[in-house]
């Protein structure tokens, strides 16, 4: 039996990436500035702050060039992401 036959597809809001992405890395910047205020007690947690920002802006990056692929029609191009 075929179970993915029976799915509703996502509606657009809830398969949009966007804001999980935006709200990721801006909790990481957030992270990062209460280390910097916190001094020395914390500095050991800001190595993974930043790595957590960086893969943000990363992981927005790629699924920015993967729309730009995708509504230029690109083959291999993810789907729906137009």
């Amino acid at each position: 039996m075929n179970e993915t036959a029976d799915r509703q597809p996502l509606t657009r809001r809830l398969a949009d990436p966007r804001p999980a992405l935006i709200l990721g890395t801006l909790a990481w910047v957030v992270a990062m500035v209460v280390v910097i205020v916190t001094g020395d007690r914390w500095a050991d947690a800001l190595p993974t702050c930043i790595a957590g920002v960086v893969v943000g802006f990363l992981g927005y990056g790629l699924f920015a060039l993967q729309r730009r692929a995708a509504r230029r029609g690109s083959r291999g191009a993810q789907q729906g992401l137009l």
